[in-house]
């Protein structure tokens, strides 16, 4: 059985500014570092609930050590990347693949977005119907295409060109889950769905991936923030990984995922401090609604939210001693693993 302790009970603004439990570190102490989320809005009384934060925590376990599996298995940031989101897609906890929420037509469609920070090539996939794993879509927009991002039925005809695996049922992605607790649950909650990944891997490369079943009831084809580079998704070696979850208009507005990028890179802020000027400043719980996830190149994390909840969690090897150490959290609170 896993055992958990308490590791924090601070605002969303003190976590951040202590580090995240520990997460600011010289560069030479990491060896790899792994940060998940799975989606924020008005969730955080769901830690108090025993039974669903033990599904939750369970999930955000499962992603960190898929990730932890790739990176000692030799294998790099990206592919740790696809394979956590991958794992994300499966899982009908989240906004992502099954269990997406729906268009106000009835169909599901998914978007996704993946960046590698050591070249700054990247590709994204929006309103995507057909393809089961929408994150192995952008990837191949980003390795096999001239272009950045398909959409619609252009993207799931190149999806299929590549050989990727998709469904010819639309209504693949729905689950007794989904047509319950998306009329129920999410709209009123008001719940911004979204899952991500970002890694800093042991050759010092940054990579950041997102995928999403968008926004409950969209319409005109609309396309949030997930696949726009830059505004929820972005990687640059010499800055930081970033994944973005919440609502889309503000954080495209914003360009949530370059300005992070930017402050760091360019004006020499800490992750921390950039990150919380974002959320909090720029941003905020009536405009602007979310939260990110972030990897600096030093290894060093952020993960601030400005409504009561976001499912993340982070994992990382200590160079050395191999120790590793993982904690996760829904509301205020991380739960450290032991």
């Amino acid at each position: 059985m896993k055992k958990f302790f308490l590791l924090m009970l601070l605002p969303a603004a003190a976590l951040l500014a202590a580090g995240c439990g520990s997460t600011a570190a010289p560069e030479s102490e990491r060896e790899y570092v792994i940060v998940v989320h799975g989606g924020a809005g008005e969730m955080g009384d769901q830690a108090d609930d025993p039974d669903i934060a033990g599904r939750y925590y369970a999930a955000l376990d499962t992603a960190l050590n898929i990730g932890r599996e790739v990176l000692d298995g030799g294998g790099d940031g990206t592919e740790a990347v696809r394979a956590v989101i991958r794992y994300f897609e499966s899982n009908p906890l989240f906004n992502a693949g099954v269990g997406a929420t729906i268009s106000a037509e009835g169909y599901f469609e998914l978007d996704a977005a993946i960046m590698e920070g050591r070249d700054l090539s990247a590709g994204a996939v929006a309103g995507v119907r057909h393809v089961k794993h929408p994150i192995d879509a952008a990837y191949a927009v980003k390795t096999a295409s001239p272009h950045v991002m398909l959409s619609g039925t252009g993207a799931d005809r190149f999806a299929q060109e590549q050989g990727l695996e998709t469904v010819e049922d639309n209504s693949y992605f729905a689950t007794p889950k989904t047509m319950k607790w998306v009329k129920e649950f999410q709209a009123k909650s008001k719940k911004n769905g979204t899952v991500g990944c970002v890694v800093l891997d042991s050759e010092g490369n940054l990579t950041a991936g997102t995928s999403t079943g968008g926004m409950f009831g969209k319409k005109w084809g609309r396309i949030g923030d997930a696949p726009v580079i830059g505004a929820g998704t972005y990687a640059d070696n010499e800055g930081v990984a970033v994944s973005c979850t919440g609502h889309g208009e503000y954080f495209i507005r914003h360009s949530v995922a370059f300005n992070l990028n930017a402050r760091c890179k360019f004006l020499g802020e800490s992750i921390e401090d950039a990150a919380h000027h974002i959320i909090f400043n720029e941003l905020n719980r009536e405009e602007g609604n979310g939260g990110l996830i972030a990897v600096d190149r030093h290894g060093n994390i952020a993960m601030p939210f400005n409504c009561s909840g976001m499912y993340r969690g982070y994992l990382y090897k200590e160079k050395g001693s191999g120790r590793i150490v993982e904690a996760y959290g829904i509301s205020d609170r991380m739960i450290e693993k032991q």
